[in-house]
């Protein structure tokens, strides 16, 4: 029998994974196929099960039902260290009292290879620290940590690089620079990267493909694009990014659009964009994706009239409105300040429009609030 720390490669394969504590789902019949090199994101709040995924995937969690696949090797029932899989979690966890460069080196000797220093040194280069190899883990600043803890889980050229919420003990603008980072260390070094982040700008940054998870099941997976243009379900719409979700019925067609009615008014929506069941729907848009105008100023596409300005907000690089409708809903409108709209002031007369193409429509008997209510920054998983 192959040794599967070794001899695995290829697609890493879930199927039909089920994980229960007592009476509690925690994954519940998951099954994806992660593709060889790619960088993949789970994505989901708090106790939606992403992070029982990473530790069945590990090795540190034994699936209730189901297998894992590396290529060929079936590696449901191998021990953590018998898998061809590092890990990089929150806390690094170096070593304190080793050197960096002894960090990096550790899981090789371990292995019993002799020769390690051609290897720490190019891994050392790759993350761009190779001038601290003599100091201490605590002599260094939390992004460097961070990357050291990389290096020491790629210096072993696993088949699959688990990252355990890598970026959340940094500051928002060391995040921001090292998500570029490390997307572009996975693209140079071939490796599978899963990520598990509760972050959507996190996985939108980095991930070829995203899953977004939702109590122990997927609700959608595919690009960022696809998932922020294209949700097909509240929950998604709601969780990445922000989403205006209306009520409206379907009365017809044109051509290859849906014509829907929404409170007496009547919009059009791409069918290929349409995830509803039946003629109930919620369409939806994003907030950046509507145009505000002084009431009387004409308008194209999709148009909704009625409008009246409740509040508004200033953040630099747009201005947000929210407009409160005829029936009394208010929808969101992220203006960018680029000069191309005068700033409108609270309790204006406005219309709302954009085109078409940019609407979805979502089945009319989903929570409008799904997904919305989870706030990132609370979560603690």
């Amino acid at each position: 029998m192959a040794d599967a720390s070794t001899s695995a490669k290829g697609d890493l394969r879930l199927t039909r994974i089920t994980k229960s504590f007592g009476d509690f789902t925690a994954v519940d019949d998951l099954s994806l196929v992660i593709p060889e090199g790619s960088f993949f994101a789970l994505l989901g709040p708090s106790g939606c099960g992403k992070t029982t995924t990473l530790r069945i995937i590990a090795g540190l969690e034994e699936p209730t039902v189901g297998s894992i696949h590396i290529g060929a090797v079936d590696i449901t029932t191998k021990k953590s260290y018998q898998r061809p899989i590092n890990t990089v979690f929150q806390n690094y966890a170096l070593f304190p009292h080793l050197t960096i460069y002894e960090n990096v080196a550790f899981g090789l000797r371990r292995r019993g290879i002799k020769d390690v220093k051609e290897a720490v040194d190019k891994v050392l280069n790759l993350v761009e620290l190779p001038h601290l190899a003599q100091r201490k883990p605590t002599q260094l600043s939390g992004g460097q940590q961070q990357r050291i803890a990389l290096a020491r889980a790629i210096v072993n050229r696993p088949a699959l690089l688990l990252l355990d919420e890598p970026l959340g003990a940094l500051d928002l603008k060391l995040r921001r620079q090292m998500q570029i980072e490390l997307k572009w260390i996975q693209t140079e070094v071939g490796l599978t990267f899963v990520h598990v982040t509760h972050d959507q700008e996190e996985a939108m940054t980095m991930a070829d493909t995203i899953a977004v998870m939702n109590e122990g099941k997927i609700e959608q997976m595919g690009s960022p694009a696809d998932l922020y243009d294209n949700p097909e379900t509240a929950f998604v719409a709601n969780f990445l990014g922000q989403s205006n979700l209306i009520k409206g019925t379907v009365e017809g067609t044109d051509g290859d659009s849906l014509v829907v009615n929404v409170f007496s008014q009547r919009i059009k929506i791409a069918k290929s964009r349409s995830h509803a069941k039946d003629n109930s729907v919620l369409a939806g848009i994003r907030p950046e994706k509507i145009r505000i105008h002084p009431e009387g100023t004409p308008a194209t596409g999709n148009v909704l009239t009625g409008g009246v300005i409740a509040d508004v907000s200033y953040i630099g690089v747009s201005t947000q409105y929210q407009v409160e409708m005829p029936w009394k809903q208010e929808l969101m409108v992220f203006e960018q300040n680029d000069d191309g709209v005068p700033p409108l002031n609270k309790g204006d007369a406005v219309v709302l429009s954009w085109e078409s193409i940019f609407t979805f429509a979502l089945a009319g008997d989903e929570d409008a609030s799904a997904g919305s209510e989870v706030m990132p920054e609370d979560l603690d998983e």
